[in-house]
């Protein structure tokens, strides 16, 4: 996750026009019908903040990682051992990190983008997208790293998810402001698009860590085909107020 999430301030100055962004079912362009596709079938709405509930997991399992350094190795996504039948190690990367830093830039990042977005969304919807963006960001991962001789390198950290999160939020609420450094206003498409961008160039020119930044873009990449396919929306429409 880029660094400059540890400066973007949980402050947001968010100015709604007209009456805001629909229900998701309004977002889909249909209603709900016995004869609809089951993959746009919605949830009935309901919050019990599971982005906290997800921050805590992190923070706990970060924590077992420090007194028992092999959990790492366990959770972490590394090709080698997937091949051997770690399968579950495509869920659980997401919830360990290398270090401090690392988790505190990612947590940082799903409180200010996840919180509100799970509120719109609802909880059953947000952890869906939550997770089936993190695992395909890893599934693909997986796949490159086979392909580019990185089978034993591990994979750590929720960024493609958050990565998917960072485009909901932009996708649902387009005007509002986000303080980069506490003092640089940003409409949030306009930061996410900017970070997706940086993302790109560094796994481009950064070949120490390029395949770590094409799992964040993965990420994204996924959280645009599950509006597509999910909620029949496309998120650039939605960014621009075109719905």
């Amino acid at each position: 996750m880029t660094q400059l999430l540890a400066y973007v301030w949980c402050r947001l100055a968010c100015r709604t026009f007209g009456a805001g962004w629909p229900a998701l079912e309004n977002l889909r362009g249909e209603r709900y019908t016995e004869n609809m596709n089951p993959i746009r079938k919605p949830f009935a709405y309901s919050y019990y903040n599971v982005t906290l509930i997800l921050i805590c997991v992190n923070v706990i399992i970060f924590m077992l990682q420090n007194f028992t350094p092999v959990l790492g190795g366990l959770l972490a996504m590394t090709p080698v051992l997937v091949l051997h039948g770690f399968f579950w190690q495509f869920l659980t990367y997401m919830f360990a990190h290398v270090n401090f830093s690392h988790i505190l830039f990612n947590m940082l990042a799903l409180f200010v983008f996840g919180a509100r977005t799970e509120r719109h969304m609802g909880s059953k919807e947000f952890l869906l997208y939550y997770l089936v963006t993190g695992v395909l960001a890893g599934f693909f991962s997986f796949i490159v790293f086979l392909f580019t001789g990185a089978a034993r390198v591990p994979l750590l950290g929720a960024s493609g998810a958050i990565f998917a999160v960072q485009l909901a939020f932009a996708s649902f609420f387009p005007d509002s402001i986000l303080y980069i450094w506490g003092i640089l206003p940003l409409r949030a498409p306009v930061m996410v698009l900017v970070f997706t961008a940086i993302e790109m160039f560094l796994m481009i020119f950064g070949a120490a860590n390029g395949v770590a930044h094409m799992t964040h873009l993965a990420g994204f990449g996924f959280g645009w085909l599950y509006f597509l396919v999910r909620f029949n929306a496309n998120p650039l429409r939605m960014m621009t107020g075109r719905r």
